[in-house]
């Protein structure tokens, strides 16, 4: 198998070069919009406060531990930034259906309301990001940020195995 300056050395630098400037030019983007969305909802969640709402609203209530290893995080810095959200009111801890003595965090109704909005906010940025794309250009692109995002997430974890 070959190894991964192997495969850097088939490909043409110019290609990676411009693909990390991209990376570096994207993340600062990112971060100066914080992708928040458009109008009054703009940049009025936090990303750790967004994903961990979105995980919670789809795949439903779950414990510290199981969050944290969904998102590839430590359970410390999940319980460190679920604190607000419960003291907002936008997550719930309750007990386990099946052991009542284990904690699990729910999205409350206003949680729920409030990333709705998010949501919204966001699909209209973009709309407006992507106004001039065809449908088709919408989603390749997400299947391949989908797709780079996986890769980075395993070769992270390869670097970095969480305990």
């Amino acid at each position: 198998m070959p190894t991964s300056s192997d495969m850097t050395t088939d490909l043409a630098p110019g290609v990676l070069d411009a693909l990390q400037h991209q990376v570096a030019v994207f993340a600062r983007r990112a971060e100066q919009t914080r992708l928040g969305g458009v109008g009054q909802v703009r940049n009025s969640m936090d990303r750790a406060a967004y994903l961990l709402l979105n995980r919670l609203d789809q795949e439903g209530p779950m414990g510290v531990k199981a969050l944290a290893a969904g998102m590839g995080i430590d359970s410390s810095t999940v319980t460190r930034q679920v604190a607000p959200l419960v003291d907002t009111g936008l997550v719930k801890r309750t007990s386990h259906p099946e052991d009542g003595r284990a904690v699990v965090l729910q999205l409350s109704p206003r949680g729920k309301s409030r990333l709705d909005e998010v949501r919204a906010s966001r699909r209209e940025l973009m709309a407006l990001v992507t106004e001039g794309w065809s449908e088709d250009e919408r989603t390749a692109f997400c299947a391949l940020l989908t797709r780079f995002n996986s890769a980075l997430s395993e070769v992270h974890n390869t670097i970095q195995p969480t305990t």
